[in-house]
C-alpha cells in the first residue's frame, strides 16, 4: 500500500519576519539606512502592563459627582520667580516649526490654551502662530541653536534645555531639504532646500559643571523669571536626573523610547534607549535621594495615550506628562479619511511615519502650501482641547476610584503589575502577590 505525504505547512521565522526580510532587501537595493519619524514600534513593557487597585473595603472611594479631584500643577518653583501654573498635568511636547506646518503649530497652541496647559516650541525657533495662540509657551534650547535669540527667550514663559530625546538619546535630528522653505531657512539661518542634521550635543559644554554655567547665563538673560527645564532621553535616568538637579534645573523632562521624533535612523529608534516605564522609578529615586522630589518637578513623556497612562505616570512619582504623537493624532494625523492619499505614498493610515518627506496628507508634518491648507487650525485646536479634556477626566475617574482628591495623591501602592518585567521596572507588586522582583516578598 502506498501513502501520500500530507503537505507541510510553511513556517516563517520569528527572527526573520516579513518586515525584517523587507528591510534586508531594501538595504541591499538602496545601500542606505532607513529614516523615519515617530517612536519605537516594537512591543515594549508599557503602562498597559499595570493595573490600578480601586477602592473596595480597605480604601474609601470618592463620589465623582460630588467630591472634587483637583488636577492643577506648578512647574518650576525651585528658583524661577514666575513658575508655570497649569490647570492640568498634561503638556504638549516640543515639535518644531519646520517639522510641523504653521497651521499645526497654531492648532497646538489653540488646543493647549483652551485646556489650560503649555506648548513647547521644538527645534527651529519660535513661530508667530505658536506664540500668539499659546497662553503658556516653553522655548526649547537645543544643541543646533537653530532660531535661538535672546528676544524669543524673553517672550517665552519657560526655557527647556534639550540634552537628549527618547527616540534618539545620543543622536541629533534630521530635517530634509524639501521641508526647508524660505521661511524655515530664514528662521534657522540655513540654506534653502539643503538637508540638515542637528548636532547630537551642545557645542559649548561637556558636562554638568558647564551646564550649570549655561543655566546661570539663561537665568541672567531672563532676570530669573523663567523656569529652566532640562530634557533628557531615557538612557541612564538615575544619574541623568541627579546631574540635572545638580546643574540647577527647576524641572526635568524625561523622554522614553516610545517618544516620537521628526526623523532619525530607524535602527536608532528601535534599538537605543529605555522604555518609558523603565525610566520613571529610577528618576524619582534620584530626586528622593537628593531630597528634591516634588521640589524639582518631573515630566514624563514617551507613549502617553490616555488618562490611564497619565494616572499611572503620576502614581509612579511624576508631576506631569507630555504628549507629542498623541497630540498630532488628535489634530488629524494618520486619519483614515486620507487613506487613499496614504496608499499613494505606499503606506496606510495608522502606519504613516515618513514625516521627514513633507508629503503628509493631513497637512501636519509638511511645508507644502496645498497640503497645509487641509488642516484648519481652529477645528484642529478644538479637537486637541477635547482630547486633553477626556484624558483629564479619565485620570480623575481613576484617582477618585482609588480614594484620592488630587491626581498628585496617586501613589505606587495604588498599582500592581501584570508581568514580571513591568513589576521590576515599575517597582510595584506582581498582581495577586506582594512580590516585587529583586525585593523579596511572596
Amino acid at each position: 500500500m502506498s501513502y501520500i505525504n500530507p503537505p507541510t505547512v510553511p513556517r516563517k521565522s520569528a527572527t526573520f519576519d516579513d518586515y525584517t526580510l523587507s528591510e534586508i532587501r531594501r538595504a541591499a537595493t538602496t545601500g542606505i539606512y532607513d529614516i523615519r519619524g515617530a517612536g519605537a514600534k516594537r512591543k515594549l513593557p508599557h503602562f498597559d502592563d499595570l493595573l490600578f487597585l480601586g477602592a473596595s473595603m480597605s480604601r474609601y472611594p470618592l463620589e465623582g459627582y460630588r467630591e472634587r479631584c483637583d488636577t492643577d500643577v506648578v512647574l518650576g518653583s525651585r528658583f524661577a520667580k514666575k513658575p508655570l501654573h497649569l490647570k492640568i498635568p498634561i503638556t504638549i511636547a516640543g515639535m518644531s516649526f519646520g517639522s510641523l506646518s504653521a497651521n499645526a503649530k497654531e492648532a497646538l497652541g489653540r488646543g493647549a490654551s483652551a485646556a489650560g496647559t503649555s506648548t513647547t516650541t521644538g527645534d527651529g525657533g519660535m513661530s508667530t502662530e505658536e506664540r500668539s495662540q499659546s497662553q503658556t509657551l516653553v522655548y526649547q534650547y537645543l544643541p543646533s541653536r537653530y532660531g535661538m535669540n535672546p528676544e524669543d527667550l524673553l517672550k517665552a514663559d519657560a526655557i527647556e534645555i534639550v540634552i537628549g530625546q527618547g527616540a534618539k538619546p545620543g543622536g541629533g535630528g534630521m530635517l530634509l531639504g524639501q521641508k526647508i522653505t524660505d521661511r524655515v531657512a530664514a528662521m534657522r539661518t540655513l540654506p534653502k532646500g539643503i538637508d540638515q542634521r542637528s548636532s547630537s550635543r551642545h557645542p559649548d559644554w561637556t558636562g554638568p559643571d558647564d551646564l550649570e554655567i549655561k543655566i546661570l547665563e539663561l537665568r541672567e538673560i531672563t532676570d530669573w523669571q523663567k523656569p529652566i527645564f532640562i530634557k533628557v532621553g531615557g538612557s541612564r535616568p538615575y544619574y541623568d536626573v541627579a546631574l540635572a538637579v545638580k546643574s540647577g534645573a527647576d524641572v526635568v523632562v524625561l523622554d522614553g523610547m516610545q517618544g516620537g521624533t521628526a526623523a532619525t535612523q530607524e535602527v536608532f529608534i528601535e534599538n537605543v534607549g529605555l522604555p518609558t516605564l523603565a525610566c520613571i522609578r529610577p528618576a524619582v529615586q534620584a530626586l528622593q535621594d537628593l531630597g528634591m522630589h516634588r521640589k524639582v518637578q518631573l515630566i514624563v513623556s514617551g507613549g502617553i495615550r490616555n488618562g490611564a497612562d497619565v494616572a499611572k505616570a503620576l502614581a509612579l512619582g511624576a508631576d506631569a506628562v507630555s504628549i507629542g504623537t498623541a497630540a498630532l493624532v488628535a489634530l488629524g494625523d494618520n486619519d483614515p479619511v486620507h487613506e487613499a492619499d496614504y496608499q499613494k505614498l505606499g503606506t496606510t493610515a495608522g502606519a504613516y511615519d515618513d514625516w521627514h518627506e513633507g508629503k503628509d496628507p493631513a497637512g501636519i508634518t509638511t511645508q507644502d502650501p496645498d497640503l497645509m491648507a487641509r488642516l484648519d487650525p481652529v477645528l484642529a485646536g478644538r479637537r486637541l482641547a477635547n482630547y486633553l479634556k477626556v484624558m483629564t477626566l479619565e485620570a480623575q475617574t481613576i484617582a477618585r476610584a482609588c480614594g484620592h482628591n488630587h491626581l498628585h495623591n496617586l501613589e505606587p501602592e495604588d498599582l500592581c503589575a501584570l508581568t514580571v518585567e513591568a513589576a521590576a521596572m515599575a517597582r510595584v507588586p506582581l498582581a495577586g502577590t506582594e512580590w516585587i522582583p529583586g525585593r523579596g516578598g511572596f
